[in-house]
């Protein structure tokens, strides 16, 4: 028997309102740290991953893909086995014998699931907070996303309910302190974001420290109380109240951001085809030259590296 094709998100979902909205990149550090605390992404990530040399320009080129699995309409499937494709040779063991590989489908469902927790994160703590019937809403539409990877639905929880004892139980149970969660949390040396070509070099330097002190902060503030513990982190009332503060200020800011202006490249292009300002067959939108991978590596099964 023929699989049906899976159905595509589209505008009048939730997760099209909060996933590719650019204040998802102030949950950057939450979602590497959490999939790599996953004992067989912590691995794959160490003995397979470039991330590392090339922080910002794997960040913005990810986006691409990954957000077209949920923007690119009819294609959005073939966007999504493209990425799983991604993953079919990151395999191994690791450093306590145990085996993994990428497309595990409860290794490749924990990555899911981080990027469904960050469409609540988003939409509560950058947009002014949603209820519980939102995150029902949400947690249905991110069973419909997983379906264009072609996966087995065995580790998707049945409900919400059963989700959320799904999380608790990998923040207390699975999850593990490990080097690719702490070279992820370690930023105070990253090199200056190049969309920033103007900063000059030595303003960079003397402002770094603060950033990253901050994005830490804010990375834990998201944490569970059992993921800060596994970490060593502690979380004050002041911590908290910085917390709020920092959220209302940034969905202040974003209050003044037109709509599509708001969005990453290939979501506001999925926002003007549904609108009719591109073409229903317009190409997709690539990631810039820029963001490519180093030329020793393109070619590679394991990369995005569009012909740009």
């Amino acid at each position: 028997m023929t699989r049906a094709e899976p159905t595509p998100l589209g505008p009048d979902s939730l997760t099209w309102k909060y996933f590719g909205d650019w204040r998802g990149l102030l949950i950057g550090l939450w979602a590497g740290s959490m999939q790599n605390m996953h004992p067989g992404l912590g691995a794959a990530v160490e003995q397979h991953s470039r991330f590392f040399e090339e922080r910002w320009q794997r960040l913005f080129r990810s986006l691409y893909p990954i957000g077209g699995v949920v923007f690119d309409g009819p294609r959005a499937h073939r966007t999504a086995l493209e990425v799983r494709g991604y993953h079919d040779r990151i395999k191994g063991v690791d450093a306590k014998g145990r085996r993994y590989h990428a497309l595990d489908p409860e290794t490749f469902y924990w990555a899911h699931s981080t990027f469904f927790m960050s469409t609540i994160h988003i939409a509560d703590h950058f947009m002014g907070g949603i209820g519980e019937a939102e995150k029902r809403r949400l947690f249905d539409e991110h069973v419909q996303w997983w379906r264009m990877y072609d996966m087995t639905m065995r580790p998707v929880p049945g409900t919400w309910e059963e989700f959320q004892l799904y999380w608790k139980h990998m923040c207390a149970e699975v999850l593990e302190d490990n080097k690719a969660t702490r070279d992820v949390l370690e930023i105070g040396d990253l090199a200056k974001p190049p969309f920033l070509p103007w900063l000059p070099d030595f303003v960079w330097r003397r402002v770094r420290g603060v950033i990253a002190r901050d994005f830490v902060r804010l990375t834990v503030g998201m944490y569970e109380p059992e993921v800060r513990e596994l970490l060593g982190f502690t979380w004050t009332a002041a911590d908290a109240r910085w917390f709020r503060r920092f959220g209302w200020a940034v969905k202040t800011v974003f209050g003044f951001v037109p709509h599509d202006r708001r969005y990453h490249p290939r979501a506001r292009a999925g926002w003007r085809r549904e609108r009719g300002r591109l073409a229903p067959d317009a190409p997709v939108v690539d990631t810039p030259r820029r963001n490519l991978p180093p030329v020793s590596e393109r070619g590679k099964p394991e990369h995005y590296s569009p012909n740009v």
